[in-house]
């Protein structure tokens, strides 16, 4: 595919399936161009070293922007469980190991709370949204939902820890709620929206 052809399009900086189906599904309504990395040549194999959230979207983002100089999207999300001093973190999607399974992750976090009782249960997931744009400037947004970690897995939906994910205002789990619904009041939702009118400014202004 030429440059030319990608011209004015979005880069969305994610191999999880799984996250680059929801970002799509917030941002569809958006006149955006968005592309998938199996729609460009040889995406690249990206190491998140980062210490923080923010350093691997920053990370993710900056590996696309050097490969294929177009403006690009990249995230990066973690569970913060507040009795487990803020873990897993940063280390979320590897949390049992580096090749773990959602359910490896679930079932670890699950084991290390089991004596907690409900109160103390609080948690937050937290997203970090890092957009460059068509000049090689980072634009970042931060969002967050709180809520607390149940002792078993509910519902179907959703991915990660979404079935031990508790939105108090709703009663249910996030994997308990539809696409439409979790899409509403996600983190990933919620930085999504404070970076949307910056990623439309620049796209329409630089294309």
């Amino acid at each position: 595919m030429s440059k030319s052809t990608l011209k004015g399009t979005l880069v969305i900086a994610t191999n999880n399936p799984d996250k680059l189906k929801e970002i799509k599904d917030i941002l569809k309504n958006n006149d955006l161009k968005l592309l998938s990395p199996a729609e460009l040549d040889n995406f690249p194999k990206i190491e998140e070293n980062g210490k923080t959230l923010k350093e691997n979207a920053i990370i993710k983002a900056k590996a696309v922007w050097n490969k294929y100089h177009l403006p690009c999207l990249a995230d990066d999300t973690g569970l913060e469980v507040d009795c487990l001093g803020g873990k897993p973190g940063v280390y979320s999607s590897r949390y049992a190991g580096a090749n773990a399974t959602y359910e490896d992750n679930r079932q670890k976090l699950l084991r290390e709370m089991e004596n907690i009782p409900q109160p103390d249960r609080t948690a937050r997931f937290r997203c970090v949204m890092a957009f460059i744009d068509n000049n090689g400037i980072e634009h970042i947004t931060e969002g967050t939902i709180e809520g607390e970690i149940i002792d078993s897995c509910r519902g179907d939906s959703g991915f990660g820890y979404d079935p031990v994910f508790l939105v108090p205002s709703s009663g249910k789990t996030l994997a308990e709620l539809s696409v439409d619904e979790k899409n509403k009041i996600s983190h990933r939702h919620n930085a999504l929206k404070k970076i949307i009118p910056v990623i439309k400014e620049k796209l329409m202004r630089d294309k």
